[in-house]
């Protein structure tokens, strides 16, 4: 891979991320969740090819104010906030809980229209392999991980298309596995590695995820 496009699309780098996962294909109790919305993509071409079920694990970024691009950290489902380093004296307290509640409403609403009144999967005991389509700052992946863990899995895979090499070197004392197809020498944006990256839409999440849930209820029975 070389230039700043590797791959044409996010499902095109799903496969790519496939291939380098082979490996956990036959662990008992396979899961794969996907990080909407980008990473549903990525993780329905990992979760066909691996033959595993697919499901989301809601994570929201939280924004600097003025910046919202910018990370600052991240909230997860279980209650799991995780601040950047950079953040503590940066920010006040009361400004951190603001944002936070305003995008613990958000990742509510977006559980409720993913999974409707569906339960999360159970993952204590599973092999469980964390999908996004890339690793920048990597706040949102490491407030998915500590949440994940609460929930004693036997193993946890963290699996980009792309990511910044000391982000995933950091991520390594997370998870217990990172599988990171590439890392450009001078990464700038996850968006770079892809020809085409649209803002991927709560339709295509949920049309992607009802297309998993199909197949594999036809290919368990």
């Amino acid at each position: 891979m070389s230039g700043d496009f590797p791959y044409r699309d996010r499902r095109h780098a799903g496969r790519v991320l496939a291939g380098l996962l082979q490996h956990l294909r036959d662990e008992p109790g396979l899961q794969v969740l996907a990080l909407p919305r980008g990473g549903v993509a990525v993780g329905y071409e990992v979760a066909q090819s691996l033959q595993a079920p697919l499901d989301v694990f809601v994570v929201r970024k939280l924004g600097y104010p003025g910046h919202e691009e910018y990370a600052m950290g991240a909230i997860a489902t279980g209650g799991v906030q995780v601040l950047n380093p950079d953040t503590a004296g940066a920010v006040a307290p009361e400004t951190v809980a603001r944002v936070a509640a305003r995008e613990r409403m958000e990742l509510e609403r977006r559980e409720k229209l993913y999974r409707g009144d569906d339960p999360a999967p159970e993952l204590g005991g599973r092999t469980v392999i964390v999908v996004d389509d890339g690793l920048a700052t990597g706040s949102t992946m490491r407030a998915a991980v500590q949440a994940i863990r609460q929930q004693r899995p036997a193993h946890i895979c963290v699996a980009v298309p792309v990511g910044a090499a000391e982000t995933v070197e950091r991520m390594r004392a997370d998870a217990d596995e990172v599988v990171c197809a590439a890392m450009p020498r001078a990464f700038r944006a996850v968006g770079l590695a892809y020809h085409a990256f649209p803002q991927a839409s709560d339709e295509e999440v949920r049309a992607l995820l009802n297309a998993a849930r199909l197949q594999w209820t036809l290919a368990s029975h």
